[in-house]
This record gives C-alpha cells, structure tokens and sequence, in this order.
C-alpha cells in the first residue's frame, strides 16, 4: 500500500512539473518570437518565415535606435524618471500607510482618511481635468508632470498598511519602553521588517514609470524631451515620407531592411532589458518573510 500511494504522489509531482514546464514555455516562446523577429530581415518578417530562430539575420533596427542620439536622451530622462519616482512613492506610501496602519483607538481619523483614499482610487478627475491642473501648475514639458500625477499610487499604500498592521506589537511596545519615538520605531522596527513588501511596490513603481509612454504623450508635446517609451512608440519607417524628403540611396537602402514589425520588436526588447537586469535584485524578496518568526507570542 505504501509504494501504491508513493508511486500516485511521484506521478502527481511529474505531472505538476509537465504543467509547470507548459507554463513556463507559454510564456517564454512568445519572448523568443519577438527576439527573432527583431533580428530579422524585413523579406522574412513580412513574410511570416520567422520563429523562434533570426532569418536573414540583420542589426537594422538596433542600428536606427542606438545611432540616434534622442535614443539616449530619451533613456536618460527615463532613467531619471523611474529614480525620482520611486524615491517620492516610497516615502509618501511609507509616510500615508504608517499612521493608517494603527487602530481607531490610536488614530481616531482612521476612518475619515481610509474613506477618501477608497473613493480616490475607485473614481478620480480623468484625464482632461488632471492635464488642465499639471497645466495650470505649470509643469508641462518637465520631468514633473510624469512623476506627480502618480505620487501617491493608493493601491500600494493599501498594501504596505497591511503589511504593517501585520508585524508583531510587541516589537513596537518594545522600542517604546526603550525610549523610541514613532519616527524612531517606524525607522528601526517597521523598515527592516517590511523589506519584503517594500521590494514588492519598488518592483510595481520602476515598471509602472519604466513602461509608461501615454503620460510622454500628454504632457510632452517637445520629442526632445520625450521619455523613451514615449520616443520609441513613434518610430516608424515609411518609405513614401523618405522619398518626398529627397532621401539618398543609402538611407532608402537601409529602411528597405526595416518594417514596422521587427522595428517595434526590437522596441520591446530595448524595452525589456532593464527590467529584466532589475527583477533578479528583488525577486528573492517575494518569497522571504522576514517578520515570521521574529517574536513568538
């Protein structure tokens, strides 16, 4: 009976790691795809010849976007965008979730402040009266207006306030009766504790601000200073415009190795990769509970 039931779990764990490996090529042979495409001529692209391998391998696309200095202009202000923005989220979600964090008893506003954040994230202004006030703070065309409309994303305060309302009181009572005061406690207990989530909102702002284009597209009306998101979604080829402009031989020769296709598949890879030398540094704190354990009741 003992190798029956140990012969049924080695089938199950087989067959839970099939689906694990059908997973995970579902998700990885699309990348693949995009990955050949974008090394790949524009014959082959356009006629549907490319899988998971280059055909008529080719560095046109790289070429057009690394040799155009508004490329690098546009990764530097986005560079500088995702840094700005993920040192305003941080503060001002750990500042907003601390204080909500604490009982009614504690805090008796608790529940006026949690009823205007519910209803900020449910409904807010839109699109057109949120551009008149970054217009009418003067913020148009500066790094700001991509940053402050997103200062306070209510979803990830809602997240760090559980998070802190789960960490052990009696660390808190702790560094109280040692004389700390709340900034000291929210410094000293509840940081060191929190890594996990925090690693977690950090992860959600660099995406968010990494892979936003349509804020580039609102507030930016200079391509100067366009974020890169924003400058690579307008990179097209088209031939007929080339011909007009009265382009030489070269230039036409080098936009016919190009198409629409395998030029915005090497915008997700550039895209892509900053993101993916990221994600390793915090992904091992997704699976870490560092308050677990910390102080047995």
């Amino acid at each position: 009976m003992k190798q029956y039931n140990n012969g049924w779990a080695k089938a199950g764990k087989t067959f839970i790691y099939i689906i694990i490996i059908l997973m995970g090529l579902t998700c990885l042979l699309p990348l693949l795809n995009i990955v050949a495409i974008s090394f790949s001529g524009s014959a082959a692209v356009t006629g549907n010849q490319v899988g998971f391998l280059p055909v008529d391998f080719t560095l046109a696309p790289y070429q057009k976007m690394l040799a155009d200095a508004q490329f690098w202009r546009s990764f530097l202000i986005s560079a500088a965008r995702v840094v700005l923005q993920l040192a305003l989220n941080m503060v001002l979600i750990v500042l907003m979730a601390y204080p909500l964090s604490k009982s009614k008893r504690e805090f008796h506003a608790r529940g006026v402040y949690m009823k205007f954040m519910i209803f900020a994230m449910l409904f807010n202004g839109g699109m057109i009266p949120t551009y008149l006030i970054v217009k009418d703070l003067g913020l148009l065309n500066t790094i700001w207006s991509l940053i402050l409309p997103g200062a306070v994303p209510i979803f990830n305060v809602i997240l760090v306030m559980n998070f802190f309302a789960g960490v052990p009181k009696s660390l808190e009572e702790a560094a109280v009766i040692d004389g700390a005061n709340p900034m000291q406690v929210l410094w000293k207990v509840y940081l060191p504790c929190s890594v996990p989530v925090l690693a977690t909102i950090a992860l959600f702002s660099i995406v968010g601000s990494w892979n936003d284009f349509f804020s580039g597209l609102i507030y930016i009306t200079k391509v100067r200073d366009f974020p890169l998101m924003t400058y690579i979604q307008s990179l097209n080829i088209n031939i007929a415009d080339l011909l007009k402009a009265g382009a030489n031989s070269n230039t036409l020769a080098g936009a016919a190795e190009l198409t629409n296709k395998n030029l915005n598949a090497a915008k997700i890879v550039v895209s892509t990769i900053p993101l993916i030398a990221i994600y390793p540094f915090l992904q091992k704190y997704f699976v870490t509970g560092i308050v677990v354990g910390a102080v047995k009741e």
